[in-house]
């Protein structure tokens, strides 16, 4: 799978130069696609960052005991979107580093194109409150609308790799 490096630092195999210790994290989402619109929306949220900002986002959240990735995407999507979701592919994975009072955390996101089977948009089920609001994007807009650079090739990479999966 592809690998992007994210916006916060340091690429993945160069860890900041520091005595804090490190905690290795793993989150999964994804692209989330209405493909009965021909506008092919994707489901994105945004939250609101350390310094108060809001940032839009694919939406992602860690696996949950010995939950995979894919059933973790599913689930957290459907949580944070109200948009419930089968997968079509994987589209790879990001990761980057960041520190957090006490420690570093390398965090690694593994991503998926899914197709949206049903639900409906809201942050309502969002357990952690993390999403403060959620919007249906255009896929052509996506990498206009997201905030990190590392999504936004995600989302590129969601663009090319759909059309084989509307004819199945």
């Amino acid at each position: 799978m592809p690998s992007a490096i994210g916006p916060h630092v340091a690429p993945a195999g160069q860890p900041y130069p520091s005595s804090l210790p490190t905690v290795e994290e793993v989150s999964a989402g994804g692209v989330v696609v209405d493909t009965t619109d021909p506008n092919l929306p994707v489901a994105i949220i945004a939250r609101v960052n350390r310094g108060g900002r809001l940032e839009w986002c694919l939406p992602k959240g860690h696996p949950e005991g010995r939950e995979t990735n894919e059933r973790a995407a599913v689930r957290e999507i459907s949580e944070e979107t109200g948009i419930h979701g089968e997968i079509l592919a994987p589209l790879g994975s990001i990761d980057y580093w960041f520190t957090v009072t006490g420690h570093r955390v390398h965090k690694t996101v593994h991503h998926y194109l899914l197709r949206a089977v049903g639900g409906d948009l809201t942050i309502e089920n969002d357990p952690d409150h993390e999403a403060v609001d959620v919007a249906w994007v255009p896929i052509s807009e996506l990498t206009r609308r997201l905030s990190f650079p590392n999504e936004r090739r995600i989302a590129d990479l969601a663009r090319e790799v759909l059309p084989e999966h509307l004819l199945s």
